[in-house]
């Protein structure tokens, strides 16, 4: 009875694992929280891949000491279940290297179905990226043009000036404002001589009307009408030829002036950009040479660079138009003021011959009488 009693406190007070192996409480806690410590670690499918082989696992019956036919595998026990169910144990393992496949691909098909609103995404970032940095760069330019301006005006500041260029441009328009005037004034003489040689015409069909019904002054009455209508054509004539000075000094000022003055407006941009510019270089020159001084300046200097090309360039091409310029203005005024100086003589002079001849010779086409009406198709 004692020997009974021993054996069994002995079994009691000695622990059996899984396994059949004898350990210390002290041994088994710490095993328990190794354990929890490596779940909290890796994630499911670790586990399940790189886990221990449940297949070689055993459950021990029974007491300390006993008998080797109370070690029982598991994966009898596995087998049992399945059997249970239907599920062979091939089948089992199969539908678990599925499971594992299906968990692998999902993310993949998720980050494919991603990539396009991912390359969307990042287009549009690429787009606004690029337009902060045209605002930036034009902030930038424009604060140092502005700062530059200031400067010129109340004297603080140098700028690049070439003196014979200068004077050209002023020279050019004074020119411009004067020929603005001759163009307003040409066009004004258009329109008061238009009206009256309507009125002229309409005072030629008076009288030839009246010569018709009063016979008692047939003969006086016609040779007005006749002499109203002479006028009449013979201005005619000459507004064909003043049309044809006020269009070629309209297209003298106001195409080919215009287009030198936006060349020498580009000009005088590029020449306040390239004094802004330099202003800055000498400014960061005389500072202190640190190393994060020496890298403004390396950039002011490649800026000054590019915006001193900029003005060369666009000093040499307002230099060239100038010179087109004026020689285009020499040629185009000596025919028109030649023009305008023999029609008017031949008109008033009252020589039909020599003003026909004057707009043969330079070329005027006049048009034929009711041209500028429309037609009654066009009317409809």
């Amino acid at each position: 009875m004692a020997d009974s009693i021993m054996s069994k406190a002995a079994t009691m007070e000695i622990p059996i694992s899984s396994n059949g192996d004898s350990r210390t409480l002290a041994e088994d806690d710490g095993l328990e929280q190794a354990t929890h410590w490596n779940l909290d670690e890796k994630d499911l499918q670790q586990v399940m891949v790189s886990g221990p082989n449940l297949n070689e696992t055993s459950i021990v019956s029974g007491g300390y000491g006993g008998a080797a036919e109370g070690i029982i595998p598991t994966s009898s026990i596995k087998d049992l279940r399945s059997k249970s169910r239907g599920i062979t144990p091939s089948q089992s393992a199969a539908s678990r290297i599925a499971n594992q496949v299906q968990e692998y691909q999902a993310p993949n098909m998720h980050h494919s179905n991603s990539n396009p609103s991912m390359m969307a995404e990042e287009a549009t970032r690429g787009v606004a990226v690029e337009k902060f940095d045209t605002v930036k760069k034009w902030s930038i330019n424009t604060y140092k043009c502005t700062k530059q301006m200031f400067s010129e005006r109340f004297g603080r500041g140098s700028r690049t000036v070439d003196l014979e260029l200068e004077v050209q441009i002023d020279l050019l328009r004074d020119t411009k404002s004067k020929y603005e005037s001759v163009l307003r004034l040409a066009s004004a003489l258009t329109a008061h001589f238009y009206s009256m040689v309507q009125t002229q015409q309409a005072l030629g069909d008076i009288f030839a009307d009246l010569s018709q019904k009063s016979p008692e002054l047939q003969d006086e009455f016609g040779y007005n009408a006749e002499t109203q209508k002479l006028l009449c054509k013979n201005g005619e004539t000459l507004l064909g030829a003043i049309n044809f000075f006020v269009s070629s000094i309209n297209t003298l000022v106001n195409k080919t002036m215009e287009d030198t003055l936006m060349t020498i407006k580009g000009y005088e941009n590029a020449r306040l950009e390239f004094d802004a510019y330099r202003a800055d270089l000498e400014e960061l020159s005389t500072g202190p040479r640190d190393a994060g001084t020496m890298v403004r300046i390396e950039i002011a200097q490649q800026q000054y660079g590019i915006h001193r090309d900029k003005y060369e360039r666009l000093r040499s091409d307002v230099s060239i138009k100038l010179k087109f310029l004026e020689e285009n203005k020499v040629k185009v005024m000596h025919k028109q003021l030649l023009l305008f100086h023999n029609a008017i003589s031949a008109y008033f002079a009252g020589n039909q011959q020599q003003l026909e001849q004057t707009l043969r010779q330079f070329n005027v086409k006049l048009k034929p009488p009711g041209s500028d009406k429309p037609s009654w198709l066009e009317e409809q």
